[in-house]
């Protein structure tokens, strides 16, 4: 391991499931004593690092969604962003510093950062995408040739970046696991999701399944993430109609071990792959049935009977497995014990985080 700062970058300053993960390796890392440097846009991510944490303001940095000159004046934007994130990247690096890349809208940046491979210190990315898109692609190529190694957090993002990255390797995530659970038999038929609001976590397609399941209620955990407000007032809007009135509720931020403990299935209904869900993993360790899209992280997390996998995109196959497992509790409760087992076994963070941390920093 170098004996160097580890510098940390992240393309935002919200705080996600990725930014979660990025906040684990940071204590971990202030714990062995180790000088970091967090090199992110402000916000609550800074909050969240150890005290002892130098923050390093950048750009917001991604790509923009427009068309026409709008979009050819975005891009100029966001590769000047980009060159100066890169060089504000440099100008904190010393020659012997572990360099952890947390964000793959950040891998740009790393060219004007680096204009030459690194003799020395590490250049790695933790990768929390599941690289499926012409734009995850680009950024993707954009970094590659600066990075020493790609640490990837499920098999299927692994797979999707090894012709791009020279050096990839798997370390899963990993979430605490309660020693005290209780099944799911006697619990109300309430359904929960874990995830932020946005429309590719897919929380209007489980509000359609709900409404195909008579007597079901649904409690939506998270808040709406920055731009996302138009989407979270659609949600409210449909959970007013008459099929769903009074059966859902929108809890925003709330503590995870309050509702994980009433809830009798969890629901990840994201309609694009995710590369390791944290909000899949907490259930599982909690012993809840999970019913999730049949792609990404999640499918690889719950194989084996671990859960149950639906297509995307598609609520109708939702309705109809919330529906079974509802009026099944034996089911549920098998579910959950497989669940919990390979949680466990394969994602307990006293393991993973360390395994994960000792793949970020040597070289």
């Amino acid at each position: 391991m170098s004996t160097g700062s580890i510098v940390l970058v992240n393309a935002t300053g919200i705080r996600s499931g990725a930014e979660n993960v990025l906040v684990d390796v940071a204590h971990s890392l202030d714990t062995a004593g180790r000088d970091i440097i967090l090199v992110s846009p402000p916000g609550p991510l800074v909050d969240a690092f150890p005290a002892r944490t130098r923050h390093v303001s950048i750009p917001t940095l991604g790509l923009e969604g427009r068309g026409g000159v709008g979009r050819l004046v975005g891009i100029a934007r966001v590769l000047t962003r980009w060159i100066r994130a890169g060089r504000i990247l440099s100008s904190v690096t010393g020659e012997d510093d572990v360099v952890v890349v947390n964000s793959l809208f950040a891998l740009p940046a790393l060219p004007a950062a680096f204009p030459r491979a690194r003799r020395s210190g590490v250049t790695t990315w933790l990768a929390h995408d599941t690289v499926v898109s012409r734009k995850q692609r680009v950024a993707v190529a954009a970094g590659a040739a600066r990075l020493r190694r790609a640490v990837a957090v499920s098999e299927v993002t692994a797979s999707a970046i090894r012709s791009q990255v020279a050096d990839v390797v798997v370390r899963p995530n990993g979430v605490s696991i309660p020693h005290d659970v209780t099944g799911t038999a006697d619990r109300a038929p309430t359904v929960g999701i874990l995830a932020a609001l946005t429309p590719w976590k897919g929380q209007d397609i489980l509000l359609e399944a709900i409404a195909r399941c008579p007597g079901a209620t649904v409690e939506i955990a998270g808040g709406a993430l920055p731009g996302e407000e138009a989407y979270s007032r659609d949600l409210h809007e449909r959970a007013d109609r008459d099929d769903l009135r009074g059966r859902v509720r929108f809890l925003g931020h709330v503590d995870r071990s309050e509702v994980l403990g009433r809830w009798a299935i969890a629901v990840s209904a994201s309609v694009l792959p995710e590369a390791g869900p944290l909000g899949v993993l907490e259930c599982m360790a909690a012993g809840l049935p999970i019913v999730a899209t049949d792609h990404g992280g999640a499918a690889e997390y719950l194989s084996g009977g671990a859960g149950v996998l639906v297509p995307p995109g598609d609520p109708h196959s939702l309705a109809e497995v919330i529906s079974a497992l509802l009026a099944d509790p034996e089911r549920r409760d098998l579910i959950a014990e497989t669940a919990r087992a390979r949680a466990r076994t394969e994602h307990d963070i006293s393991h993973t985080l360390p395994a994960m941390v000792k793949a970020l920093t040597e070289a």
